[in-house]
């Protein structure tokens, strides 16, 4: 069966694009077709400078919203990243794969590097390794394809690289996967400012609907959005990028193909009230769901227990033959078992 391997950053509040563009795919499709794993990946938000209890929090939001849209722990694993050690042990071993180089054309990098300097901080080597590190989140569960948005494209394909590399210096040892994308909304635009994504890390909460939001809340933001000069609709995501943006949501939401939902309206404001209403009906379940799974925090622990226990079970056969493969010695109790069949064998 195809594996799928996906995670989510607990940086910022979960939001529409984060849904539209990616939890909806792994629970509608994902985790129905393949052997699914969807991750935390809480030590990605320690690239940069943080509030430790935010974080924890964030992680179990993630996780609870993530159950709440839909994940199934009778089809599909569901943990947190900092709970299975394999990660980080397989991402040192890729980072002795890896390029100083690579990791400097990381577009991610120089953005989110400059950002930082332009704040008058400091950028944490973890900000420039980081890729490694989901690099190895991915190969150490041996997954086929990693469903993404458009803006980690260039990660993927560097795992595709450094699993490559090492197969042919070290012997076969990592699937090589390939990135998957949603056909619509695949990246869900700000809604103040349609040539930005719309990112959980962002300050500018007009512009972003976040999973969490009030019903009545979603409907201001979105009446709110910015669309383009002229008065009709059309579909032209070089041109109209604000237009482009709610046609994209209200087909995400609704199965439609924005370019004809376009030409179904003769107003702007006619358009955000059908995408209002749209979005607040994808979401009611998910804030139904959510109620109840914070009524039973219990349940949330268990899953993430469980989860993390097979996600450990999957990934260490995989990641100790990486580390036999490179060179390193094995355990002394594994060196000695070793040993003792060998003699066996020759006995």
């Amino acid at each position: 069966m195809t594996r799928v391997f996906s995670g989510i950053k607990p940086t910022g509040h979960l939001t529409l694009g984060n849904y539209l563009g990616a939890l909806r795919q792994w629970v509608t499709v994902d985790q129905h077709r393949a052997d699914a794993l969807f991750c935390v990946v809480d030590l990605h938000a320690l690239t940069v400078d943080h509030d430790p209890a935010r974080v924890r929090r964030l992680s179990r939001q993630a996780a609870t919203l993530l159950l709440a849209a839909g994940a199934d722990p009778e089809l599909c694993t569901v943990f947190v990243q900092s709970h299975v050690d394999e990660h980080a042990r397989l991402s040192y071993l890729l980072e002795c794969v890896a390029t100083d180089g690579e990791m400097r054309r990381m577009v991610q990098y120089k953005e989110k590097a400059a950002r930082e300097r332009d704040r008058g901080g400091s950028v944490r080597l973890s900000l420039l390794t980081y890729p490694v590190l989901m690099a190895a989140d991915i190969l150490a569960h041996r997954a086929d394809e990693v469903p993404v948005g458009d803006d980690q494209t260039q990660h993927v394909e560097l795992t595709r690289d450094l699993a490559e590399r090492f197969n042919q210096r070290y012997g076969h040892t990592f699937t090589v996967p390939r990135a998957t994308r949603p056909e619509v909304a695949a990246r869900v635009m700000n809604l103040q400012d349609p040539t930005s994504k719309m990112g959980k890390s962002d300050d500018s909460g007009p512009g972003i609907v976040y999973l969490l939001d009030e019903p009545d809340v979603v409907r201001k933001k979105i009446m709110r959005a910015v669309t383009d000069s002229g008065r009709d609709v059309v579909y032209d995501p070089e041109e109209r990028p604000g237009v482009a943006n709610l046609l994209e949501i209200l087909a995400a939401c609704t199965g439609g193909d924005p370019a004809a939902l376009g030409e179904e309206y003769g107003s702007y404001g006619a358009l955000k009230k059908d995408v209002a209403e749209a979005v607040v009906a994808e979401l009611r379940p998910v804030w139904d769901r959510h109620r109840e799974l914070c009524a039973d925090p219990g349940y949330v622990e268990r899953v993430l227990r469980d989860g993390a226990a097979k996600a450990r079970a999957l990934a260490r056969p995989t990641v100790d033959a990486a580390y036999r493969a490179i060179g390193l010695l094995p355990p002394a109790v594994e060196a000695v078992e070793a040993v003792s069949e060998a003699e066996a064998g020759v006995g």
